[in-house]
């Protein structure tokens, strides 16, 4: 008889499959990858997977849970080191900047999983919406804190920033709309 699977060994090849799910997702699109792609990827029997997760959208639902933690992570961590209020909300669109410019920078997972899947997802639905509210609460923050009344100017920017640079490949979006931020703040 096998050996029990240890809580680590869940852990980790759990954490395998949502790597490799979300590199998958990411670069090629939710419907365009089937599970067997994500079997071979990560190296994980289908049997193994459909215990983690039972139906292909709570995998999604779980991959685009654990990068919104990730990715607003890493923002906050980016934005919260600039002392000054004004500038942390120009920081922003630096961060947003770096970001278009990795490679593989296919837009707002948030988006793309929507235009797949938003009308026929309810619990992808959700968790899009659960991070776009997430996105603007972050910024609302950073905003109220620089004086600027409403959030959404800047959520705006970002947002069209983001869907911009995805569709043009171009990161410059992001510096148009830093300098739309930094007339919006008065900053020079």
């Amino acid at each position: 008889m096998p050996a029990p699977i240890t809580e680590e060994r869940n852990r980790l090849d759990r954490e395998a499959l949502l790597d490799a799910a979300e590199r998958l997702f990411y670069a090629r699109g939710v419907q365009a990858v089937g599970m067997d792609e994500v079997r071979a990827a990560c190296g994980l029997p289908l049997k193994r997977i459909y215990r983690f997760f039972p139906a292909k959208e709570d995998l999604v639902v779980a991959v685009l849970r654990r990068r919104d933690r990730r990715w607003r992570g890493e923002l906050a961590a980016h934005v919260e080191a600039v002392p000054d209020p004004r500038d942390r909300v120009l920081a922003l669109f630096d961060w947003l900047a770096e970001w278009f410019a990795r490679p593989g920078f296919r837009g707002c997972a948030w988006i793309n999983a929507y235009g797949e899947l938003g009308s026929s997802s309810e619990a992808v639905l959700a968790e899009v919406r659960a991070h776009k509210r997430a996105f603007h609460d972050q910024i609302a923050v950073w905003s109220r804190a620089a004086g600027v009344p409403a959030a959404e100017p800047v959520c705006l920017l970002a947002e069209g920033a983001i869907v911009t640079a995805a569709v043009s490949g171009d990161p410059a979006p992001a510096a148009h709309a830093r300098r739309a931020a930094a007339t919006l703040l008065g900053a020079p």
